[in-house]
């Protein structure tokens, strides 16, 4: 394996067509995301996308015509798209609006799927009506029996962080019981190459338990960096950003981008 890419991009939000969400068209900067991840990681282009992964809160508060929506906009992707639920999402909703997508036994929005770069493995942590994270018994089974059937590589997909971030705000609503999830993977520690997540709405880079972690701006609004407890989720309207991530035996980078960032570009 020499090189393998692929799209990450989260938290679309998305309302009914149309309808806006703290002042921005969701719908709208989702479209002009897919527009150019086509042009820049479509067939034949300098950094190419396997398939885009969408890690959750794909509809604002589980709208059925969000989903409708969705399957619009991810439609015009020249590539595969790998969705993941959040705490927004509706699971039945979206089974409704998206039933091939794959479930496990349970009916949770899982799949393990092969690459040439290994194994990307992604998790459903949607609790119906809490905002933190769940991965209950049968789930964590599930990523238990993927995890023992080979031995390659292992990336990792869900909605929320498994740690904390230092914002209080957000910090109130990660995953739950996070030891739980540690303690399946940690017979694993030396191929987990890379967890990526969605919920924070921040570009955060960093480790848990040694493995390399990232997140990044969703693709309409964001949450404002503030580390004090105000008792509220800070929001704002910071640019929003998709990442292409590029794979080799070396290195997983990972490189953030502002889609909407309309600066020219030069010759330095």
């Amino acid at each position: 394996m020499a090189e393998f890419g692929f799209v990450h991009l989260t938290d679309p939000h998305l309302r009914p067509a149309g309808e806006r969400l703290y002042g921005l068209d969701p719908g709208e900067r989702l479209r002009a995301a897919a527009a150019d991840m086509a042009r820049r990681h479509g067939p034949g282009s300098a950094a190419p996308a396997a398939f885009a992964v969408i890690t959750g809160d794909l509809a604002h508060d589980g709208y059925e015509g969000a989903y409708a929506l969705l399957r619009e906009a991810v439609g015009a992707l020249p590539f595969p798209v790998h969705l993941l639920l959040g705490n927004h999402d509706d699971r039945d909703a979206f089974r409704a609006a998206f039933p091939e997508a794959p479930v496990d036994a349970a009916g949770f929005v899982q799949q393990a799927v092969a690459t040439p770069a290994g194994r990307f493995v992604m998790l459903d942590t949607h609790e119906p009506g809490q905002a933190g994270g769940v991965l209950c018994a049968a789930r964590l089974g599930w990523l238990a029996e993927r995890l023992a059937e080979g031995e390659e590589p292992v990336f990792l997909f869900l909605h929320h962080p498994p740690y904390r971030s230092g914002m209080p705000g957000m910090d109130r609503s990660m995953l739950a019981a996070s030891e739980g999830l540690w303690a399946v993977l940690a017979p694993h520690r030396a191929r987990l190459r890379h967890l990526f997540h969605g919920h924070t709405h921040r570009p955060i880079a960093g480790s848990w338990h040694g493995v390399p972690v990232s997140s990044l701006r969703g693709s309409s609004h964001q949450v404002a960096l503030e580390f004090r407890d105000t008792g509220r989720v800070p929001g704002s309207q910071e640019p929003a950003a998709y990442a292409y991530v590029r794979v080799t035996p070396e290195a997983v980078v990972v490189h953030a981008h502002d889609f909407l960032d309309p600066t020219a570009t030069f010759d330095l």
